[in-house]
């Protein structure tokens, strides 16, 4: 019996696919446990209309993260910070704090999540941050960092 899976199943395939199963398996285990349902000419239309829609949004989801690689790409961002003597801040920046000024001054809101800091910035000049957009969009924001006036 052909079975559209609903869920994943180990050993047997991943949500969304048609698999081959013995009808005893099929009727008592992953039909009962709604695991899976019937390969039947109506579900599998279904099925295709879902995977169509799900491609559509994917495809939005990536142009959209292109379209925000662009604007991030042309934005230097200034920060003022306190600074003691041997240029060395008085704490630090974050990714969250440079999320709220990238906010604060251009409007873009982006996740903190998403800057790719390899740790905190500690000292004053200039810092390519890589923003991870989507799974295939990286886009880098200028950054620098300088002293309070």
């Amino acid at each position: 019996m052909k079975i559209i899976l609903s869920e994943d199943v180990k050993k047997l395939g991943k949500k969304g696919e048609v698999v081959e199963v013995s009808d005893g398996y099929a009727r008592n285990f992953l039909i009962k446990k709604g695991l899976g349902k019937e390969a039947s000419a109506g579900n599998l239309s279904e099925l295709k209309d879902s995977q169509a829609k799900a491609a559509r949004i994917a495809e939005e989801e990536l142009e959209e993260a292109k379209e925000e690689a662009v604007k991030l790409s042309g934005v230097t961002l200034h920060i003022p910070v306190k600074v003691g003597g041997n240029g060395k801040l008085f704490g630090a920046v974050s990714s969250k704090e440079i999320a709220d000024e990238l906010k604060k001054q251009t409007g873009i809101e982006i996740d903190k999540k998403k800057l790719k800091l390899d740790e905190t910035i500690k000292t004053v000049g200039f810092y390519p941050i890589p923003v991870k957009l989507h799974r295939e969009v990286t886009a880098t924001l200028k950054v620098i960092v300088e002293e309070k006036g």
